[in-house]
């Protein structure tokens, strides 16, 4: 009901707040402020600072900036969401060594851009959902996925070491709300400050970039 609900609110006809007609030449992505008239964006976005989400593989939860754990039936042992964007790659990054990452980004629950970080197992079973998504015309961004921590143990090691992967299922996003977010990320630099260096091994992204899709237009080059 909720998602039904978030669904309505964000593809809903933008209404002048002083005639309450209809308000055209705006995007998808954009609305009215009821008290200014203004035109702004349906979602809250502080360029190259998306809110942090992280999930913590040693002690198995999902958390906002590590310090507040998401609440909810799951008790943040998962995460819901629909990727707007995203990167895997290799890199050193945060002060870690080294290793394959994947950055996803996407709205949420108070419409705010967000994104969350994997490594290692992760990023593996991310792409397991990537290949039959392609194969059936589909990409993370048509879908909503609930990653969710599932310990581990190494017993090569006394004693065990315990530590948590995050295993992925999806199922289909409502497409008007998927057409909606994607002309977002197409018309906003979605990136995370914090995590650029150079240069960066990429091994897939989408629709991640510094730019947006009419400035990388003005800056290629002409043949």
């Amino acid at each position: 009901m909720q998602s039904t609900i978030l669904k309505l609110m964000e593809t809903a006809r933008v209404l002048d707040p002083q005639t309450m007609e209809p308000v055209t030449g705006i995007k998808s992505w954009q609305t009215v402020n009821l008290q200014t008239g203004d035109v702004i964006s349906k979602y809250k976005y502080l360029e190259g600072h998306p809110r942090n989400y992280r999930f913590d593989a040693r002690e198995g939860f999902f958390s906002i900036n590590g310090t507040e754990k998401i609440g909810g039936p799951s008790h943040g042992r998962s995460l819901t969401f629909q990727p707007i964007a995203w990167r895997i790659f290799t890199d050193s990054i945060l002060g870690q060594p080294s290793r394959q990452w994947a950055e996803l980004f996407f709205i949420d629950e108070q419409k705010c851009v967000a994104t969350v970080l994997f490594h290692g197992y992760s990023v593996d079973n991310i792409f397991r959902l990537i290949e039959p998504l392609y194969y059936d015309d589909y990409s993370l961004a048509d879908v909503v996925l609930t990653a969710t921590a599932e310990r581990k143990e190494n017993t090569k090691i006394q004693p065990k070491g315990v530590y948590y992967i995050a295993r992925f299922r999806y199922e289909l996003a409502d497409a008007d709300l998927t057409k909606q977010r994607q002309e977002f990320a197409q018309e906003n630099p979605i990136f995370r400050q914090d995590t650029l260096t150079n240069p960066i091994r990429f091994k897939t992204s989408h629709l991640y970039s510094f730019l947006t899709i009419d400035q990388q237009k003005a800056f290629a080059p002409v043949a």
